[in-house]
């Protein structure tokens, strides 16, 4: 199940290492309050994508898995405000972290924390497929004489996460107490995040209000779609607000503000409501979902994939309370160079010229 482990687990819950028993954790996970009562195996599956419901009832055969600290069968059946930990027999870190001088640009960083501007394409973490290469081994570098940070001690590091070709900013956790005070900011959702997106279509409102609970799709469980409420009692409550910022013929640059951080929120939302993201390939975005057919149309949107290669997604403010200071502080980044050449071309594009 190492595989699972970043991917599956979602921004707003915070991962730890405990030995205990000569076990180790693996995985953890916050259940939501307003989760159905549901077997913690079927609950686990749709969790972690690339696991087996076999593999996950003979962790739990084995006494793996636990809920609130007591090992649980996988009959058990999942509560609201669950903690779900799977200990394994060794250490998490698989993949070592190890200092690599990888440009970064740093926003900002104290005693406790480090603000980075993640540029498009870099990866956040090792996995399977990026064994290094990645943001955390850049902060292993920039931190490398620093006595008292070690990379690879779960307890610090990454607060929350985006997805590769996502751009903008990510809080990184220097101290343990650091990490513990802004996760519980992320999970009790106190945290103000906007993101700017550039989307297919022209959205008619001004502004709105997209609500629907979000699971994998039992067709393809690497992608993510929006359920009624109550329909999946896998699926988790998402809300994400938007707001028009400009309109250009067949695209529409919006801001969306995260109440819930789901993985994918803003895709999959914005999807749901028929303005998939400009170029998200998972999604779809990587053809042409608007405007006319001409040869010439055609090759201006390719021009256009060139311009930005991934979906138009930038994290642009985050908002939070500093874990030592109590001060709330408040950041703002640029579009990066990808996104901006991809907006002017929108704007400087005439239909039917």
């Amino acid at each position: 199940m190492k595989e699972d482990r970043f991917e599956e687990i979602e921004e707003d819950e915070i991962d730890s290492l405990a030995g205990e028993e000569g076990l180790y954790e693996h995985f953890r996970f916050h259940v939501d309050k307003g989760q159905a009562l549901i077997r913690i195996d079927k609950y686990l599956v749709n969790t972690m994508a690339a696991t087996s419901r076999n593999r996950i009832q003979e962790a739990a055969e084995a006494g793996n898995i636990r809920v609130n600290d007591k090992a649980v069968k996988s009959n058990y059946r999942v509560k609201p405000l669950d903690i779900i930990t799977i200990h394994l027999a060794y250490p998490p870190n698989q993949f070592e972290i190890i200092p690599q001088d990888i440009p970064i640009n740093i926003v900002y960083e104290d005693d406790a924390i480090i603000l980075v501007n993640k540029q498009p394409g870099l990866v956040v973490h090792p996995g399977f497929g990026n064994f290094d290469g990645t943001l955390l081994n850049a902060i292993a570098y920039h931190l490398k004489d620093h006595p008292d940070f070690n990379p690879n001690d779960s307890r610090i590091g990454l607060v929350h996460r985006i997805d590769k070709d996502t751009s903008g900013l990510l809080l990184i956790a220097k101290t343990e107490y650091a990490k513990a005070h802004l996760g519980k900011q992320f999970f009790d959702k106190t945290t103000q995040r906007r993101y700017q997106a550039l989307v297919w279509g022209s959205v008619k409102e001004d502004e709105g209000t997209i609500v629907g609970a979000l699971a994998r799709d039992p067709r393809d469980r690497m992608v993510f779609t929006v359920f009624p409420e109550g329909e999946n009692p896998l699926a988790k409550h998402a809300v994400t607000h938007y707001k028009v910022l400009e309109r250009m013929s067949y695209v529409t640059l919006v801001e969306c503000r995260l109440e819930t951080g789901r993985t994918h929120q803003i895709r999959v939302h914005m999807k749901h409501i028929g303005h998939t993201l400009f170029n998200d390939e998972r999604y779809g975005g990587h053809i042409i979902l608007k405007g006319n057919t001409t040869a010439m149309y055609k090759a201006f949107v390719k021009n256009c994939f060139f311009a930005c290669p991934r979906q138009a997604l930038h994290a642009k403010t985050l908002g939070f309370v500093h874990p030592t200071t109590g001060e709330y502080m408040f950041f703002e980044s640029e579009l990066p160079d990808d996104m901006m050449q991809l907006i002017e071309k929108w704007r400087e594009y005439i239909p039917n010229k």
